[in-house]
Formats: C-alpha cells, sequence, structure tokens
C-alpha cells in the first residue's frame, strides 16, 4: 500500500510517503505560520525523494485535530485538492493518536499516556492513552488538577507541544522523548493500519469547540 500523509494542524508542518510498510520519504519543520506555503513543496520533496508518481497512490492521510484552526483547515483543503486530483480516498486520523503513536513502546510501558495539545487558550486538549495506544477517553480541554484527578495516583508519561507545562504540575510525571507535534510519517503508518479496517475518520476538521472569530455587530 502506497500512502501519501500530511500533518499542519499544529505549530508545524509534515508531509511523508509510505511504500510496502516501510517510510520512503519524509519531512516536517516546526512553524508557527506559513503552512500554506510550505506545505505542498514538502509534499512535491517527498514524492520526488521517494521516486513516487502521484497516479499510484492508494491512499491519502491527514490529521483531523483538534488543533490550530486556521492549521486544520490548510491540511485539510491540501488533502482534498489531492485527493480530488488523483482520484483517491482519503482518511483522517485524530491528531493527540498520531502524537501518542510516535512516543517509544519502552516508554509506554506502565505508565499511562497524556497528550497534551497547546489549544491557544488557557486549558490544553488532553486525551489519556493505554500502553497498546487504546484511548482511555475523549479529548478534552483540562486543567492539571483534572488531569491529576482522572490519573487517580498512577504514573504518567506526558507527550504534545504541551507536555512540559502540564509535566511540572504533575508530580512523578514524564515527559516523553518524541516529538511535541504529529509527524506525517506516524500518520502514514496508522492510516496503513487502520484504513484496511475501516478505522479512520471522515476528512473533516475535528472542532470541539468554535472559532475565536466576531462578526460584524458583536455577534460570536
Amino acid at each position: 500500500m502506497i500512502i501519501l500523509a500530511i500533518d499542519a494542524s499544529t505549530s508545524a508542518c509534515s508531509a511523508a510517503l509510505l511504500r510496502d510498510g516501510q517510510i520512503a520519504a519524509h519531512t516536517s519543520a516546526l512553524m508557527a505560520r506559513g503552512q500554506s506555503e510550505a506545505l505542498l513543496p514538502m509534499v512535491a520533496t517527498v514524492m520526488t525523494e521517494a521516486g513516487q508518481a502521484f497516479a499510484g497512490l492508494d491512499l491519502i492521510a491527514v490529521t483531523v485535530g483538534p488543533g490550530a484552526f486556521t492549521g486544520l483547515r490548510i491540511g485539510l483543503a491540501a488533502a482534498r485538492g489531492l485527493a480530488l486530483a488523483c482520484g483517491r480516498p482519503l482518511a483522517g486520523l485524530p491528531t493527540p493518536l498520531v502524537v501518542a503513536a510516535a512516543v517509544p513502546e519502552a516508554e509506554r510501558a506502565d505508565r499511562v499516556l497524556v497528550v497534551a495539545l497547546d489549544s491557544r487558550r488557557e486549558l490544553p486538549w488532553v486525551q489519556f492513552f493505554a500502553a497498546d495506544l487504546v484511548p482511555l477517553g475523549p479529548v478534552e480541554a483540562l486543567d492539571p488538577v483534572a488531569v491529576a484527578a482522572r490519573l487517580d495516583g498512577r504514573p504518567a508519561l506526558i507527550a504534545g507541544d504541551a507536555a512540559i507545562g502540564l509535566a511540572a504540575a504533575l508530580p512523578g510525571a514524564r515527559v516523553t522523548s518524541s516529538p511535541g507535534w504529529p509527524e506525517a510519517r506516524w500518520l502514514a503508518i496508522l492510516a496503513a493500519n487502520r484504513w484496511p479496517r475501516g478505522e479512520t475518520l471522515p476528512p473533516e476538521p475535528l472542532y470541539l469547540r468554535a472559532p475565536d472569530v466576531t462578526l460584524p455587530g458583536g455577534k460570536a
């Protein structure tokens, strides 16, 4: 199976090409803005490095959030455009799961994995995972007190771009060695495993609250 995966859902941007279970090419960069200019050139880079034609793709995968409002729209728009041009199916996967998948298995052992993502507001987006990456609940906006209550004394491993701040408020918590943002190579691996089983999401943004937009007249 040949999968092109792209992500722009947080303060990073990445693309990857997976062919027959192996990552043939990938690239990523941290960026607070500019994903709209960077994403498609990244796609071109990985396709060229992998020697892959768009016509040979089997699937395109994209993160669906939660994440940065603008970044999600950029990633989804690019993925939809590519899927339409190639005539290929499009698979969505939640951003916290992609972050969790990058955490080394040895670090996950005997700890609750907590993915904490910067929500651009007071509280981070938080989701709990078992060591085998099975979600232990939905994504929620939680403060450290609420996270500690959910952990109920269990040791925690924290991942994500809000991990350091959350871990500092949780006694005994550790921050994973993995990147704090979703990487497209892990998105591709997840898609390869989940798409055949029908375990992916529609390519629609997973907004857990309304964006910060004020319309003329003061209406939200």
